[in-house]
């Protein structure tokens, strides 16, 4: 055998007989092991940067058009406190004016020459006039000034439990901070708000954190959409507990227009007195599985639910899509729809469910 032939079979067997067998890998070291899965964790987040990426071009389009607002109280009101009520808003465009939204209870106590608006580029303002609604909580300020960004709004009607929310704000005072989180729930109501105003209420509810300070700022979609205004937070010590409120921009906008052009609200109205003696025994009694619902005790003559052929005895289960749980929440959404807006009711008759569509019509000084 030629000795170069025979030095490499030598070499060969010793290379096949000292390492792994064909098809195995050989042992990494600690080293090596850490190495790779650095280089994995860089591959996974780079992937999870990419996502984010979207939430950081989110936040760059929304944070110009978020307002930090200062309200020192009137005279008459600082022997109860003389502490500057703090929180944000958004800037919105009606036609040619630009209008600040934000919660009626940030400015409730003062007035123009007391109120002063942050912008995100640092100019501040004072409000020419302040327009305000103390049954939703909903402020429009009116400003003038140049270059402002109003902010896109987005459809709050068509919001899902589980998207992804982000709050824009100014909590303990600290302006543009961010958080996010996700809807947890659509359609609360009865909530105790603290002066016991707020009479009709939708909320969004999100677990984004909302702390004092964020009142009247935006909850803002991954699209940078206007959603909601962040009004209120469930806590016992005065901070975010995980459960913050909205009021959805599709209510918002429908007050702040019409503060805009009329100077008042008009309220829904169906025309039914309802049993507030309802209960799970009566429920029962008629075929519910459970107490759910609006009795019907009373229909007002003439009204759009006479229109809709709603007799007493009626139970409506559900309006406008969404069931009804009691009294006070078909009198919070029938307040808070669009005169004029045709919706469907679902209502329990005889045992069985019957479908009606109802013409919301003006509050003239009736209830419902």
């Amino acid at each position: 055998m030629d000795h170069r032939l025979l030095a490499f079979a030598t070499s060969l067997a010793i290379t096949l007989g000292g390492g792994p067998a064909l098809g195995q890998r050989a042992p990494l070291s600690a080293d090596s092991e850490r190495n790779q899965q650095f280089a994995q964790l860089a591959r996974d987040v780079e992937a999870m940067e990419r996502e984010l990426g979207i939430v950081k071009r989110v936040v760059a389009l929304v944070t110009p058009t978020v307002v930090h607002i200062e309200a020192r109280p009137l005279r008459e009101y600082r022997v109860r406190s003389n502490v500057q009520e703090a929180g944000s808003g958004v800037i919105v465009r009606f036609g040619v004016r630009d209008f600040v939204l934000t919660n009626r209870h940030v400015v409730k106590n003062s007035s123009e020459p007391y109120i002063r608006i942050q912008l995100a580029d640092g100019r501040v303002l004072t409000p020419q006039r302040i327009l305000s609604d103390p049954l939703t909580d909903v402020a429009v300020l009116e400003v003038e000034a140049t270059d402002l960004i109003p902010a896109r709004l987005g459809d709050s009607d068509a919001v899902e439990i589980g998207e992804f929310a982000l709050a824009v704000g100014s909590p303990f005072g600290l302006s543009q901070s961010v958080t996010r989180g996700i809807i947890s729930a659509k359609g609360r109501y009865n909530l105790d708000l603290g002066d016991g105003e707020v009479k009709y209420q939708n909320f969004l509810q999100t677990d984004a954190a909302i702390n004092p300070g964020n009142s009247g700022g935006p909850l803002i979609n991954l699209r940078g959409e206007v959603i909601g205004l962040n009004t209120a937070i469930a806590s016992n010590s005065g901070g975010n507990e995980g459960i913050g409120f909205s009021i959805p921009i599709n209510v918002v906008m429908r007050i702040a227009r019409q503060l805009v052009d009329r100077g008042e609200v008009r309220w829904g109205f169906l025309g039914v007195t309802l049993d507030g003696l309802f209960d799970d025994k009566r429920a029962r009694a008629i075929g519910l599985p459970r107490l759910v619902g609006a009795r019907i005790k009373e229909v007002t003559p003439g009204s759009p639910a006479e229109w809709a052929q709603l007799r007493p005895d009626d139970v409506v289960i559900s309006f406008a899509g969404t069931r009804i749980e009691d009294d006070d929440h078909l009198i919070s959404l029938v307040k808070l729809t669009e005169v004029g807006q045709s919706v469907e009711l679902v209502v329990f008759r005889d045992g069985a469910p019957m479908r009606t569509r109802v013409e919301i019509a003006a509050e003239t000084g009736a209830t419902n």
